[in-house]
């Protein structure tokens, strides 16, 4: 799918989730049908996905974590792929340098940094080591609420 410029303009509107699709074509000068129709094509086409998100700092006993992965092998994708589907986990990113990948997780209450590591991280096979950042303050950073 072209991703152009009316493209951007329209996902640049929906981060204000509550704003309807004729708010954004009034704001863009084309049709409420233009703004419907390409909003449901870059959902279908995987583009775009609209959720609510949440500020973590903002949720009382909740943290965030960012942890560093080195693997054993190099099979970064599927390594990705599977932590990926832990309990927590936010995101999970393939990146160069210190680490094999990066991975975004949030904890809360009885779900810790212990519980994910002996719950879910242990289940991962071919880890080499691992590296825990938490994070006391962030700035512009919203998440989809997993837990």
């Amino acid at each position: 799918m072209k991703i152009d410029d009316v493209n951007i303009e329209i996902i640049k509107h929906l981060r204000d989730g509550r704003k309807s699709f004729k708010e954004i074509a009034d704001d863009l000068s084309i049709t409420e049908n233009t703004v419907r129709s390409r909003v449901t094509k870059m959902t279908e086409e995987g583009v775009l996905d609209i959720s609510g998100l949440v500020d973590p700092e903002k949720l009382p006993g909740h943290r965030m974590v960012i942890i560093g992965v080195k693997l054993e092998n190099m099979d970064l994708v599927n390594k990705g792929r599977e932590i990926s589907t832990l309990r927590g986990v936010v995101s999970v990113s393939v990146v160069t340098g210190q680490y094999d990948l990066i991975v975004i997780v949030l904890l809360k209450e009885g779900f810790d940094i212990l519980e994910f590591y002996t719950e879910e991280m242990s289940c991962i096979k071919g880890v080499r080591s691992v590296e825990t950042f938490v994070v006391y303050k962030n700035y512009n950073m919203k998440l989809p609420y997993l837990l």
